[in-house]
């Protein structure tokens, strides 16, 4: 090794040195936006394919004049150098997009464009003629215009706070600005016959890259920073919904009660209460706000609220949704609340029920399964709807289900519903078991049901009632 190395001359090596280390930096910077996946890593991304071109370049260059190499090695890497040199302009306006908005973003994805289609045309020349600089004129144009453009932008900062997304434009500026008179020296060098050592255009590069690298990964620290403070508050507003929803379902002499709510996100839109009465009758309601995530939940809380002052009326499920329609029609502001009331009286056997655009009530009943619907307008639509109610009796043995669409929408693999019918396919088999068994065995079918790949597609509440 020590042999072959004396024989590389020093300029070849130097290529060598430099090329690799880009080409490390590179590979380095692919691998931490693999592995990230965060938002504002794709600026992290497109900087390390922007390295791995320029350092393959030297690479490419050194070792084409190294006779030792296989021939069939040394052949390919012109193409590669090729590709690489038309391409180049492309990796870098991909990085510098994800660091800008409105106009200027615009002007970059036109340059995008500009630049494949030269570097189609460019490499193409290359395959066919072998001229590897027949359209490199227009490439470096078009970076040298780019170049200026994003320059005049970062050193005007009336600019930069209009079409940067950048926490601190100041070292970007100075790389740029670095960069850009590296390149001017250059240009201006060599028409007067004087050739500056490659090693300035090195410095260049490197002043740009760790300048445009530095903004980029504080620019996802800060976003993940931002993506913690969210969370953390997800977690507090969690904690405060799960504490409006009962915490345990009420014992009554004549009823056993069983309840689950699983929401797709950190909130949800469902919602649930009991308004015990006394040891004979008891008011449940369940509601589902249109929409997921924040806004849903934030509704979901108004309904506990407006509830309250519905109490004394609990025994009319008429009045109940009227009530609730009516404080909350005005403050919904685009979203729609479906629900249902359903009244049990045990002593006088009696049972009231009605909706609000909801899901049918469901009643087991002598081995049959019977869907109740006594429907009016969802909230949000009239301001004055009527709700008819359903008067039923109530008889040893009955089993009611009250749940929200998230139990009967999930799909399968091949697109079927979970549906009606396989909802009454686990009441049916599961006629003997408890209200909290049937809770566990339906929540394991429709688990069961979805593709072990696929997340829950809406907020999950059902409560199941026996009469004893």
């Amino acid at each position: 090794m020590q042999d072959q190395l004396q024989v590389i001359p020093g300029d070849q090596l130097l290529g060598i040195i430099i090329g690799t280390v880009f080409v490390f930096l590179g590979l380095a910077g692919c691998c931490i936006a693999a592995m990230r996946r965060r938002s504002g890593v794709r600026a992290i991304l497109w900087l390390g394919i922007w390295s791995v071109m320029y350092g393959t370049r030297p690479l490419t260059d050194s070792l084409t004049a190294m006779a030792r190499l296989p021939h069939w090695f040394r052949a390919g890497l012109p193409l590669l150098d090729t590709c690489f040199g038309y391409l180049i302009m492309v990796a870098a306006s991909f990085a510098f997009l994800e660091l800008t908005s409105g106009k200027l973003r615009l002007f970059l994805k036109a340059v995008i464009c500009v630049g494949l289609a030269i570097a189609v045309a460019g490499i193409g020349f290359f395959i066919l003629t072998g001229s590897e600089n027949k359209l490199m004129p227009y490439n470096q144009l078009l970076s040298t215009c780019t170049l200026l453009v994003m320059l005049t932008v970062l050193v005007l900062p009336e600019l930069s706070r209009r079409f940067l997304v950048l926490p601190n434009r100041g070292v970007l500026a100075a790389g740029t600005i670095l960069f850009a008179l590296e390149a001017l020296f250059v240009n201006i060098a060599r028409p007067f016959g004087y050739q500056p050592p490659a090693i300035w255009d090195t410095l260049g590069f490197a002043a740009l890259l760790f300048s445009l690298g530095y903004v980029a990964m504080q620019r996802v620290f800060l976003n993940e920073h931002n993506l913690l403070s969210i969370e953390k508050e997800l977690v507090i507003a969690r904690e405060i919904q799960t504490s409006i929803l009962p915490s345990t379902s009420p014992e009554l002499g004549n009823l056993r009660i069983a309840a689950a709510y699983r929401p797709m996100t950190a909130v949800a839109g469902d919602f649930y209460d009991f308004i015990p009465v006394d040891e004979n009758r008891i008011g449940f309601l369940v509601a589902d706000v249109s929409g997921h995530g924040v806004p849903a939940a934030l509704i979901a809380g108004m309904i506990k609220v407006a509830l309250q002052s519905c109490m004394p009326f609990a025994h009319d499920p008429r009045e109940v949704l009227r009530g609730l329609n009516h404080i909350l029609s005005r403050q919904l502001h685009g979203h729609f609340v479906t629900a249902c009331y359903l009244w049990l009286d045990t002593a006088n056997r009696k049972a009231l029920y009605s909706a609000a655009g909801h899901p049918p009530l469901l009643r087991w009943r002598g081995g049959k399964l019977e869907r109740i619907e006594s429907n009016g307008l969802l909230f949000g639509v009239n301001p004055e709807p009527d709700y008819p109610v359903c008067d039923m009796s109530i008889q040893q043995g009955d089993r009611f289900l009250l749940y929200t669409d998230g139990v009967v929408e999930p799909e399968n693999a091949t697109g079927d519903s979970f549906g009606d019918c396989k909802l009454e396919q686990v009441l049916r088999n599961n006629a003997s078991h408890t209200p909290s068994e049937v809770v566990d065995q339906l929540l394991s079918e429709i688990q069961r049901w979805q593709p072990a790949s696929t997340t829950q597609q809406d907020d999950i509440t059902l409560i199941v009632i026996d009469a004893v």
